[in-house]
């Protein structure tokens, strides 16, 4: 599943990003050539030649080939490369890698993230996708996730002196703001993404495992308290009900000028300037609050993992350069010249002064993926979610339509339907 979530987050560098699916040789000089496959626009060509140049420099008898991927048709490429002519390393959304463990073609790196990667301080959202039944198969390398992003003059105007800490806080500063002619929040009726952080938040899921059998999990009294938090804010604003974040654009509607938040990656901030020149210097970022001060909302973490393929030529070599870009120097690189969340909380400090980054990498250390099924990706394709949100959004009895949602992501679950 492609993680749409790190589109705003490469906002930035996208304009710059390596393009098509061609390759990046390295010096020519190594014995051993190690082939990695990354996904387009994870990173910019500026890193990639520091890291090939420093790499091949301590490692004189390594060339790496870095082979550019889409995201468009990724899933059924890998899983071809897995059964056959498989490169050495592999970038993978996070959520995907249950997918390919399950055809059995990934190596075990469990060994390696214990020993060597300092795994007991990973971020959750991209460590727990990558382990399954205990097996660490995905390395996380970099994140992505959802924050506040608001204009700072509105709030100004509607006397709102800090951000919220809180959820009540939350809905508080949101009424004052949703006034005058202002919304106080754009927040699309679908955006299912940030749901699931709310349900998560009341101790809730969107799936539960029963020892491999899964079934979906929105009619719980938990699931159903997060919805309920749901509706009430997007209730303080005029975001549709029967669409998504995508459906206009949020980032076009704040960029009118008379919304005062939307919930998006920090990277969507260029974007809205880009469309209104005059908001620059006027966005402000804020984690997502928690139903308490003493930590953020639970959020979606999108990002992507790194494997090694059993039938891999260079194994051992790849497992090497799988540690190099998933160690502190790398992740220092990659954190500071893309503007993701490193791969370990310990790490934050690395982003300090990007005020969009650093309220992204707060609210990291509260991520988690989706259910870590290898059929998840049915349920997104099919997504009952959305109309499921719509229904209650729009006067539809919460618990008979979550329990039909759920029924259906049961069936879609079990590979059904």
């Amino acid at each position: 599943m492609k993680n749409r979530i790190l589109a705003g987050a490469i906002a930035l560098v996208s304009s710059v990003a390596l393009g098509g699916c061609g390759f990046i040789p390295g010096s020519g000089s190594g014995d051993r050539t190690v082939t990695v496959w990354l996904m387009k626009d994870s990173v910019s060509p500026g890193f990639l030649d520091k890291f090939t140049r420093s790499y091949e420099e301590e490692n004189p008898s390594i060339e790496l080939d870095f082979k550019i991927q889409e995201w468009s048709g990724i899933g059924p490429k890998v899983l071809s490369a897995l059964e056959g002519d498989a490169p050495d390393v592999i970038e993978v959304g996070n959520t995907q890698v249950a997918q390919y463990a399950e055809s059995g073609g990934l190596r075990d790196l469990t060994l390696e993230s214990m020993r060597d990667l300092g795994s007991e301080d990973w971020l959750p959202g991209l460590a727990q996708p990558g382990s399954i039944n205990g097996v660490q198969y995905g390395i996380p390398w970099y994140a992505a996730n959802r924050v506040v992003i608001y204009n700072k003059e509105i709030f100004e105007e509607a006397g709102v002196d800090s951000v919220p800490k809180t959820r009540d806080e939350w809905i508080a500063a949101t009424e004052k703001l949703n006034r005058a002619g202002n919304q106080g929040i754009y927040l699309a009726g679908q955006n299912w993404y940030v749901l699931a952080g709310f349900i998560w938040d009341e101790g809730g899921e969107l799936a539960d495992d029963n020892g491999g059998d899964w079934r979906g999990a929105l009619d719980t009294p938990e699931a159903l308290a997060g919805m309920e938090f749901y509706q009430e804010l997007q209730a303080l604003g005029d975001g549709p009900t029967d669409a998504d974040e995508e459906k206009p654009p949020q980032t076009d509607v704040f960029a009118k000028g008379d919304v005062a938040q939307i919930i998006s990656t920090p990277g969507s901030a260029a974007l809205i300037e880009q469309k209104n020149p005059e908001l620059k210097g006027k966005l402000g970022y804020f984690p997502i609050p928690g139903k308490s001060s003493k930590a953020p909302g639970s959020v979606f973490t999108g990002g992507s993992d790194l494997i090694v393929p059993k039938k891999a030529d260079e194994r051992t070599a790849g497992i090497a350069v799988v540690k190099a870009l998933a160690s502190e120097k790398w992740q220092t690189e990659l954190a500071r010249g893309m503007s993701y969340v490193p791969n370990k909380p310990s790490l934050a400090h690395v982003i300090e002064g990007d005020e969009g980054t650093a309220a992204m990498a707060e609210g990291a250390t509260r991520g988690r993926a989706t259910p870590n099924s290898p059929q998840w990706a049915r349920v997104e394709a099919e997504n009952p979610i959305k109309p499921y949100m719509t229904a209650v959004l729009e006067g539809g009895d919460p618990a008979r339509e979550a329990k039909a949602a759920s029924e259906r992501i049961t069936a879609l679950l079990a590979g059904s339907g």
